[in-house]
């Protein structure tokens, strides 16, 4: 798949490419975002640019991870990044982060919206899933206000630089965007009281 352009009412939401590798690397020197992701740390200049002109191309022609860096309207000041990778048929998982700067303008919660407005009806799946490390707070927040229902904590479910992880997991339907399904959907009965 050709890589799309995205916009909402203050970001615009592009692939990014070299032009881009210098804002992905100083971004990704924050702590915070090399503690609560599994990018590499320490992230190195070379972990940029295989990220900006090998792994991300990648995913767009292979159909298996869907990257959007988010910018102010301009294009050109990097706000943040968000990726979709394909899970399985009909679902994908969105990971995010924010620079520090931009922080708290509520940026990645729309990109978050938008970007997965698109991938209901552009990808035909039917569930965005969301985790994060139990104590990433920032992460949690973010998916709540994007709609994501929180279902839980998988017990060492993340791998994050050789240590197992409990993670929260969370997901976002069709319907909670109110968008059509691309399948029926059947949710489990509400439980009964009785004996």
């Amino acid at each position: 798949m050709e890589p799309v352009t995205l916009t909402t009412a203050r970001l615009l939401l592009r692939t990014v490419g070299p032009e881009d590798t210098d804002a992905v690397y100083a971004a990704a020197q924050d702590p915070d975002i090399q503690r609560w992701t599994t990018i590499p740390s320490p992230y190195l200049p070379e972990h940029a640019q295989s990220f900006t002109e090998q792994l991300v191309p990648d995913g767009w022609a292979a159909g298996s991870m869907f990257t959007f860096g988010v910018f102010l309207p301009e294009g050109e000041e990097l706000v943040g990044m968000l990726s979709f990778t394909m899970r399985s048929l009909g679902s994908a998982e969105v990971g995010f982060w924010g620079t520090k700067e931009h922080r708290g303008h509520g940026y990645t919660t729309e990109a978050v919206v938008a970007a997965s407005r698109w991938a209901f009806i552009h990808l035909s799946i039917d569930r965005v899933e969301w985790r994060a490390e139990v104590g990433n707070n920032g992460s949690r927040a973010v998916a709540e206000r994007a709609g994501f229902i929180i279902e839980g904590t998988l017990r060492s479910a993340i791998n994050n630089k050789g240590v197992r992880r409990d993670c929260w997991v969370g997901s976002l339907l069709p319907s909670d965007l109110e968008l059509p399904s691309t399948a029926p959907y059947l949710p489990a009965p509400a439980p009964t009281s009785g004996a």
